[in-house]
């Protein structure tokens, strides 16, 4: 028997875990389809982010898929240095439900 309970976060790891929202051409078409996309710290776990969103927005959540997105090595005046790695976090929410990125928390 797996019993699958809801993972308690507490209203500060709420808003460490949602750091930003991600404002790219891509996203913007993803929230056509019900879809935002933030930003998140790489221990980040998909049931926390489900937690933290339905918490801190006051919507339903169907779906979280994540993707880390590796550093890129860049090079200015022969001097080279890596960006950090970031993990990318597109939540899929139920229909009626929407998030205004563009207002603050």
């Amino acid at each position: 028997m797996s019993t699958t309970k809801k993972p308690t976060v507490s209203a500060e790891r709420m808003y460490d875990l949602i750091v930003a929202p991600v404002i790219t051409e891509k996203s913007t078409r993803g929230s056509e389809h019900n879809k935002v996309t933030f930003k998140v710290p790489l221990d980040a776990t998909k049931p926390e982010i489900k937690a933290a969103v339905e918490g801190l927005f006051k919507v339903k959540v169907t779906a979280v898929n994540t993707q880390v997105v590796k550093g890129k090595t860049k090079r200015f005046k022969g001097v080279t240095a890596i960006r950090s790695d970031w993990k990318k976090a597109v939540v899929t929410l139920a229909e009626g439900s929407s998030i205004d990125v563009t207002t603050g928390v």
